[in-house]
């Protein structure tokens, strides 16, 4: 996954967690695509210390990611359900069963992956 992505989909996650700065940096960096440089002048602070601060939030948004795992639930089951729509589409044009039961097998498994 891009890291831009990847960046905004943790921050969307974990996000109020980070410190209001931490919280800013990412939003402007990631969301709004400023520089270090623009960064640092809005806020009076140098490039290094929009780095470290940009560096640090990363590192507590991957940390909560590696115990909690939300994103990477979030991205299995829209996997799933990508599939499951797949096959819908599909049964329309060509209708096999078989396509409706691995379609009741993938929302089965997110509704159990749901209840965890």
């Amino acid at each position: 996954m891009e890291k831009v992505i990847k960046m905004t989909l943790l921050f969307d996650f974990y996000g109020q967690l980070l410190t209001e700065r931490q919280q800013r940096f990412i939003e402007l960096y990631y969301g709004h695509d400023f520089s270090l440089g623009e960064i640092a002048d809005q806020y009076g602070v140098t490039r290094q210390a929009v780095h470290d601060t940009l560096k640090r939030a990363g590192k507590i948004l991957n940390d909560y990611e590696d115990k909690l795992g939300l994103l990477d639930k979030f991205m299995t089951e829209r996997n799933k359900i990508t599939e499951a729509l797949e096959l819908l589409r599909g049964y329309r044009q060509d209708p096999k069963p078989e396509q409706l039961d691995r379609v009741e097998k993938i929302l089965t498994e997110i509704t159990e992956l749901s209840e965890e």
